[in-house]
């Protein structure tokens, strides 16, 4: 171990900043007569004129043809609210992080407007749409004020609701990126109706994630619902998705690791394997789709170690496959030089943290706990058993 430098050369900083934003839930968000977003806009200094830049994700757009007129009448109608140019459409889903396209879009917009930090980037669309502009708007000037408005599933009970940004770059999932806590969330659950089914199913995926390692009782919840959340019941629904988001909130507030500095990732429960799966599968697959598959794959070979009982397994199983979500996908059987692909997925998750490997499995449902080593051998085996299990209910 290095000397300490003489005590009496060195000056340790230190200071603290708190932390706040208002996650709201809410329903048909730009009604006029909803005063939400007019809210979320003033309330850090009321009184004032509000220039926003807002960012609809295209896919958004086209299940919702009145939004952009929807917008520009919401802004017209409350005083003090000024829309800085015509709404801007980008692209959704992982085209929206694949490259620094719609990154360098929004950049230029907010020069273009002269946005400074006391002005708004609002975002309307899904998680990756939101990752990506909620990065350049934390890049300009050092962070002009961003308000996720999140319009899936998956926005709404997780990626929309923390504090985290980035695109995929140098062949690295969220390689760019920053920790930038929102000026507010506005989880609208109108949104969730101009879902296509697919998309609408693979979000609940993280809810039984976190269900898994955090709160049995919410994972019995989603058992007992399960029917209902697949056919995307309204009730059951919102639920669901204000449940998950509390949780994930509740993490980021008590962890003590909110920009996770430490190497675990705890709340990324079956997540080494769906972000490689991800990629490997040229992202045909949903993100919450490759979730399911890699708590699945987790799951077993948590039994194969003797830390989660069988029972368990079955039940995570049982309730995925009510819910519509996979538990296989032949990306898994990628090899090269006789070694899964997906394996390297480890490594990978190691490295966009740093430090030692850590991977949160089951000891039971509803506790995680961490580990630092993987047995390879006994993984390739866990893959082998969720091609037993693939078709099985």
């Amino acid at each position: 171990m290095a000397t300490a430098p003489d005590p009496s050369a060195v000056h340790m900083q230190r200071f603290t900043v708190p932390f706040e934003y208002p996650v709201v839930f809410t329903r048909d968000l730009l009604d006029t007569q909803n005063n939400t977003l007019a809210w979320a806009l003033s309330r850090l200094e009321p009184g004032s004129e509000h220039r926003a830049l807002v960012v609809v994700d295209d896919g958004l757009a086209a299940h919702w043809p009145s939004l952009d007129a929807d917008l520009e009448a919401y802004f017209a109608h409350h005083c003090g609210l000024e829309l800085a140019g015509p709404v801007q459409h980008v692209a959704g889903g992982e085209a929206a992080k694949a490259s620094s396209r719609a990154v360098d879009a929004v950049l230029g917009r907010i020069a273009e407007a002269r946005l400074d930090r006391h002005a708004y980037v609002v975002a309307l669309g899904g998680g990756a749409m939101l990752d990506a502009v909620g990065y350049a708007a934390a890049l300009a000037h050092r962070g002009v004020r961003l308000i996720r408005v999140p319009t899936t599933v998956l926005a709404q009970n997780d990626a929309g609701v923390g504090v985290k940004n980035g695109i995929n770059a140098f062949g690295g999932k969220n390689f760019l990126g920053t920790f930038e806590p929102p000026a507010a969330v506005l989880n609208d659950i109108s949104w969730i109706r101009t879902l296509p089914a697919r998309d609408r199913i693979a979000g609940i995926a993280e809810a039984v994630k976190v269900g898994l390692i955090r709160d049995a009782s919410f994972f019995a919840w989603i058992e007992d619902h399960a029917e209902a959340l697949h056919v995307g019941e309204g009730s059951a629904t919102a639920t669901m998705i204000r449940r998950c988001a509390e949780l994930h909130l509740q993490h980021i507030a008590t962890s003590g690791d909110p920009f996770e500095r430490g190497s675990a990732r705890p709340l990324d429960y079956g997540h080494w394997a769906a972000h490689k799966l991800e990629v490997l599968s040229e992202h045909r697959l949903r993100h919450g789709e490759a979730v399911a598959i890699g708590m699945t794959l987790d799951a077993h070979y948590a039994e194969l170690t003797d830390r989660l009982d069988a029972q368990h397994v079955r039940r995570i199983e049982a309730v995925l496959s009510t819910l519509g979500l996979p538990r296989w996908h032949d990306a898994l059987d990628l090899r090269e030089d006789g070694t899964r692909l997906v394996l390297a997925g480890l490594e990978e998750f190691r490295e966009h943290l740093g430090g030692q490997l850590t991977i949160t499995l089951l000891d039971e449902i509803g506790r995680g706990v961490e580990v630092h080593t993987i047995d390879d051998p006994r993984m390739d085996t866990a893959i082998e058993r969720l091609r037993d299990h693939r078709s099985a209910p």
